[in-house]
């Protein structure tokens, strides 16, 4: 795009969607937020028209309407090749940008946390609404999963959590299951008194699913004070995080060598110990020679990177986006 030019830097997630646009220079023109991005679920159209007044306000702030030289776009649901294709002619028809790059929104999270120099290779998970894997090898080498649900073999995610933790309590209030600190915790955080009311409270949508998201900083306060039930559902939470990344290390034969494994999403950017600390372990087994890092930046600044990568910036631009973004 040239040193004078500017890119919009888009990471739409399930949950919200931030855009930026960026100069060539590292300089931080505009940004703005807006809902989440699911094409699965109102389709590419609809999904893409999400972004409009997105992209329309990031340019207004600089004074611009646009075309920009580029668009880095890493978007959730962006799946499968056929996907990313759909979506790259939908916002390629937009008329935002010259050129075009749609990948799954987990590779902000790798860009985020990989240098700014030297050969691309590392691998990130996203544990946050849901879960993801993805690397990057020598030569140009890719590790990635479907990752679209219990059919392509995922498990885990805050939502995923969420769900475990009404299943095992609901099955320790009626005796199907295990005694857990769970029954009494989820519902007292609606001003429920049992189980049975929470369910119901759920399934006749007297409580929104949307708020279902809060019971997985519970879960983890629950297995905190030691309740078994609920440990066991952080560690198994762990125990595929590491072995996401261990897989897709042994992919791209990168077990034998330093690499970085990036962590982020809203359940691994917390850094709960009892969650971190087990994966800690448990790569250090499978893989040691792996470099663990947490990034808590915002993913859009991997798409700003990205977009950096574009147009051959400098090291004093990729200096000033990271410092734009604290």
């Amino acid at each position: 795009m040239g040193l004078t030019g500017t890119a919009l830097a888009i990471d739409a997630g399930n949950s919200k969607t931030d855009v930026a646009l960026v100069s060539a220079d590292g300089r931080l023109l505009g940004t703005a937020r807006g809902g989440g991005f699911q094409p699965p679920v109102v389709g590419a159209a609809r999904a893409v028209d999400v972004l409009t007044p997105l992209v329309d306000s990031a340019l207004a702030q600089a004074g611009l309407t646009g075309p920009v030289d580029h668009i880095s776009a890493f978007l959730a649901n962006a799946d499968l090749p056929v996907e990313e294709t759909v979506l790259t002619t939908e916002i390629t028809g937009r008329g935002w940008a010259r050129t075009v790059t749609v990948r799954n929104d987990t590779f902000a999270l790798l860009r985020a946390g990989l240098p700014d120099a030297g050969d691309p290779v590392g691998v990130a998970v996203v544990c946050g609404a849901g879960i993801n894997c993805v690397g990057l090898g020598h030569h140009g080498a890719t590790a990635r999963f479907p990752s679209i649900g219990r059919i392509s073999g995922d498990w885990g995610g805050g939502a995923y959590l969420a769900d475990e933790a009404v299943w095992s309590a609901a099955r320790a209030e009626d005796g199907r299951g295990d005694p857990t600190e769970l029954a009494r915790a989820l519902p007292a955080h609606f001003g429920l008194t049992t189980m049975r009311e929470l369910i119901e409270a759920f399934h006749l949508r007297a409580i929104p699913d949307h708020r279902r998201h809060e019971l997985t900083p519970l879960l983890f306060a629950v297995a905190a004070a030691g309740d078994p039930i609920a440990r066991t559902i952080i560690t198994r939470q762990a125990e595929e995080v590491a072995l996401l990344a261990t897989v897709a290390l042994q992919r791209l034969d990168l077990l034998d060598e330093p690499t970085p494994v990036i962590l982020g999403g809203s359940v691994l950017a917390a850094r709960h110990p009892l969650l971190h600390d087990h994966i800690t372990h448990l790569l250090t087994e499978r893989a040691p020679k792996a470099a663990l890092h947490v990034v808590t930046a915002p993913p859009v600044l991997g798409a700003a990177l990205d977009a950096l990568d574009q147009a051959g910036a400098t090291p004093e631009a990729y200096e000033r986006m990271r410092g734009a973004w604290g």
